[in-house]
């Protein structure tokens, strides 16, 4: 019987250290100063799940966020609000808007500014919720 029991541990330790360590990686856009990763809706639920980033709404005008946004600032007025951002440009930053347009033109415009560790997710808002997932209005 304890040895039924010590092997259901085991399983259930690695099913949860498995779970645990799935890391989301992005496909790859890459620029001539570097790249930036754009990650599906399921890509972003389940970095949200563990969240260590700066979550940032670029769309104008206002149509909602995604649950753990941190800012909103308009994809054209990014230049103007880079002191909001992370001054280590190392930091992971994702973006996101309704389409994904807007926030693909802002990643583009802070990997040019330095960053290095920008994410796009990819579809916006529109994918977030084709996916199942619910935005803030």
């Amino acid at each position: 019987m304890k040895k039924y029991f010590l092997i259901s541990l085991l399983l259930i330790a690695f099913v949860i250290a498995d779970c645990q360590s799935k890391s989301v990686t992005g496909e790859a856009v890459n620029l001539p100063n570097g790249s930036y990763q754009n990650i599906t809706a399921d890509n972003l639920n389940t970095l949200l799940k563990n969240k260590d980033f700066i979550f940032i709404n670029v769309h104008i005008p206002f149509a909602g966020n995604i649950i753990g946004t941190d800012l909103s600032i308009p994809y054209d007025q990014i230049e103007k609000n880079l002191s909001q951002l992370p001054s280590d440009k190392s930091a992971k930053i994702v973006l996101y808007c309704r389409s994904g347009h807007m926030s693909a033109i802002t990643a583009e415009k802070l990997v040019s500014f330095g960053y290095a560790n920008v994410w796009n997710l990819d579809g916006g808002m529109v994918a977030w919720e084709q996916a199942g997932y619910e935005i803030e209005k």
